[in-house]
């Protein structure tokens, strides 16, 4: 099942036909369908900061990681804004789950399109085949209008505080120094993993105070001090450091914003992604 998902998932990426096809379907499917489930609960903060890029390289977006939807919302919103620069889209994902189970494999394939690739491994023996995903990164990433999304943590936050990342791992700082994209931090929360609860949710008028979907969209990372040093694994986490450190410091406005938005002072703000129309917010 793993070989047959990711040669069909290979072909979906890689090839020019199987992206733009998986292009077209979140615009046709994705879109329609997103837009009732989370469009009137979501909320995006300086979300002009991605949407008015005009990259000459790839970009990859950083973010904390609680819901298996965190970086499928968020990109949402370049589909809504009609951005012209959007192409495509990559989400390097753990093989586990998404690539040896039929729940993942629908996950990725129906909601996502099959943009949930390259798979990542865990298993040692397989340290060759994540090689093989960090080089292909890196070609993806030297396009321009390619979008990459990771998370520092390396995998899910699943503790009681959504604040708080997770140790943050060296890969995403490999990634940056070697590919050396565009590096946009964000923090998102609100979202869950019960996708037909979040739906309810959306539909709930009491819902849009109480727990919205908050994406708080940060500056470009500036990481050229990095690149004049001697890469290494420690170089890596450091730089893997201090982008965790900026999604917290994204995540403390966050929390903010989402206390403005329980008293009702932004009921009324163009950047509700209900809001969005075509290469514009509001």
């Amino acid at each position: 099942m793993e070989r047959a998902l990711r040669a069909l998932s290979m072909a979906v990426n890689e090839h020019p036909v199987g992206k733009r096809a998986q292009h077209l379907y979140h615009n046709v499917v994705s879109l329609p369908w997103m837009r009732f489930a989370i469009s009137k609960r979501t909320f995006a903060n300086n979300f002009d900061r991605l949407v008015n890029l005009q990259p000459d390289r790839g970009v990859l977006l950083v973010s904390n990681h609680r819901s298996f939807f965190d970086m499928y919302t968020t990109l949402l919103g370049l589909y809504m804004a009609r951005s012209e620069w959007l192409r495509g889209m990559f989400f390097p994902v753990r093989s586990e789950f998404f690539y040896d189970r039929p729940a993942g494999a629908a996950i990725n394939f129906a909601i996502g399109g099959g943009v949930m690739y390259p798979p990542i491994y865990r298993d040692r023996a397989k340290a060759k085949l994540n090689d093989d995903a960090l080089e292909r990164l890196k070609k993806f990433l030297a396009e321009p209008g390619t979008v990459v999304g990771m998370h520092p943590e390396g995998t899910r936050n699943k503790t009681d505080d959504p604040y708080t990342l997770l140790p943050a791992q060296p890969g995403v700082g490999k990634v940056i120094l070697q590919a050396q994209p565009i590096v946009v931090p964000f923090f998102i929360h609100g979202l869950g993993n019960d996708l037909l609860k979040d739906i309810r949710d959306t539909h709930d008028p009491s819902k849009r105070r109480e727990s919205p979907v908050i994406i708080n969209m940060g500056e470009p990372f500036d990481y050229s001090e990095f690149t004049r040093q001697k890469p290494r694994l420690t170089l890596y986490k450091k730089v893997a450091d201090r982008l965790a450190a900026e999604v917290t410091r994204l995540g403390a406005e966050e929390r903010e914003l989402r206390e403005q938005i329980r008293r009702g002072e932004l009921d009324d703000s163009p950047f509700w992604y209900e809001n969005i129309r075509s290469g514009s917010l509001g």
